[in-house]
């Protein structure tokens, strides 16, 4: 994996994570107190997609850029997290039938992110 295509994907990525992503998500919710009215509010409060939605444009490119054994690496690591997150989802589903809280739809993906993130150091070891 080249450094320039690492330095791409940071800057694309930091970029629309944690430039355009709290701006557009602190726009969002202001405009939602301030207009509650608004036939528009169902737009605005997806508005906070659109940065993610690049975020992912800018992890795609990086994922094309890199070589094979990185490629395998990232998919073992997004494969737990992806499996992890359905176990974890289906778990606690089953347990709101028992009684507990309904939890928001919004905690998947940091769900997702927080195993790909404890995954990747550990898939990366394998192949060592």
């Amino acid at each position: 994996m080249s450094k320039s295509a690492s330095k791409t994907y940071f800057i694309e990525l930091g970029l629309s994570m944690v430039i355009a992503y709290p701006a557009v998500l602190f726009t969002s919710i202001w405009l939602l107190k301030q207009y509650p009215e608004s036939a528009l509010r169902p737009l605005i409060a997806v508005a906070p997609v659109l940065p993610i939605l690049f975020g992912l444009r800018a992890f795609l490119r990086f994922l094309n850029r890199m070589d094979e054994l990185q490629r395998r690496i990232q998919l073992n690591a997004i494969g737990f997290a992806a499996g992890g997150t359905a176990i974890i989802a289906l778990t606690y589903g089953f347990l709101e039938n028992a009684g507990l809280p309904l939890i928001s739809w919004i905690w998947i993906f940091p769900i997702m992110i927080g195993l790909w993130g404890v995954a990747l150091p550990i898939a990366t070891r394998k192949y060592s």
